[in-house]
């Protein structure tokens, strides 16, 4: 099953100095953390922010061949996460067929949002990665070293910590 998601922030995790893009579950209070390269964090800061640049940057380059080619984006899905990878797809309508590709969930959003297309996470890689935003201590699913250290370090920021940081 399928959970339309929104972006909730950006961070920068403070132990790596790497930037963070929050999904927010539209029915529920689940967020996924994803860890993303400085780049796309850019370039979907960018387009949340509506910054025009002079010259293209990738994300846009390829937005304008799509463009060019009268092929669309219709959504994204956030399919699987393994081995604290997670993997996306990119779902595109040509004019005479329609396709998938295999992409990096960071690339696969800031294509996203460049044309408006709805972004989804699938509910296996909700059970596997969210994070539940309460009052009420959340219960650690990773239970390794790394995982309870992730769990301590999203639960003690506050959600206006989530969008605090520029990028």
């Amino acid at each position: 099953m399928l959970h339309k998601v929104q972006i909730a922030g950006m961070t920068i995790d403070p132990a790596s100095n790497t930037p963070i893009i929050l999904l927010k579950s539209q029915k529920s209070d689940n967020m996924i953390p994803i860890w993303i390269g400085l780049f796309e964090a850019s370039s979907i800061a960018s387009i949340l922010q509506n910054i025009n640049f002079e010259r293209p940057m990738t994300h846009d380059l390829f937005k304008n061949l799509l463009d060019r080619l009268s092929i669309a984006v219709s959504k994204i899905e956030i399919c699987d996460l393994e081995e604290n990878i997670f993997f996306a797809k990119i779902y595109f309508t040509g004019l005479e067929s329609s396709f998938c590709m295999d992409a990096r969930p960071s690339d696969a959003i800031a294509i996203a949002l460049r044309f408006k297309a709805s972004i989804f996470v699938d509910e296996k890689v909700i059970e596997k990665s969210a994070i539940t935003v309460s009052s009420d201590p959340a219960e650690i699913l990773d239970k390794s070293e790394e995982g309870k250290k992730w769990a301590d370090y999203l639960g003690s920021l506050s959600p206006e910590e989530f969008g605090k940081y520029k990028i």
